[in-house]
């Protein structure tokens, strides 16, 4: 069940930076054009799948072999907040991936308050919109652990792809 849900989780966040990517051009290049009911479905498929990427990541975090269980090993980590923030690729999965996901996440939901707010004028909320859109994508850019930056990971987990 573990590798289902990890494949499903990486899965999701090929979706997540494709939506991105998509609600990014809409704000940049409908800069000045009203907010319609499309740009306002690809905020909430975005919204969705951010947060069920969420819940399956959390359900990692919490029962995985990477996450709480992992970290909170007495024995192998009798001093534990000494022994995982040392090693780079501990604190990263201990806490950057997390954390930075955790961020994304609240910017992309407060976009969806955004998108459904017809006071703001055309200009100022694509403009908005669209910087949010770039800091999310960012973080997650930074927060995903990539194959180049880990050995062993691959770029479609779950599924025993490289």
């Amino acid at each position: 069940m573990y590798q289902g849900i990890l494949a499903v989780h990486s899965l999701l966040r090929w979706l997540i930076l494709l939506f991105l990517i998509i609600n990014i051009a809409n704000s940049l290049v409908e800069a000045n054009t009203p907010y319609t009911q499309k740009d306002k479905s690809w905020n909430l498929r975005l919204l969705i799948v951010a947060h069920l990427n969420l819940l399956t990541g959390l359900y990692q975090y919490i029962f995985g072999g990477k996450g709480l269980n992992y970290f909170t090993d007495k024995v192998a980590y009798p001093n534990f907040g000494h022994d995982v923030m040392a090693n780079a690729v501990n604190r990263f999965w201990a806490v950057e991936h997390i954390t930075g996901m955790i961020i994304a996440i609240i910017i992309i939901t407060l976009t969806r308050r955004i998108s459904m707010n017809d006071n703001i004028e055309p200009g100022p909320k694509n403009k908005k919109l669209a910087i949010m859109y770039i800091v999310a994508f960012v973080i997650i850019l930074a927060c995903i652990p990539w194959p180049f930056r880990f050995d062993g990971v691959p770029w479609f987990r779950g599924f025993g792809l490289n």
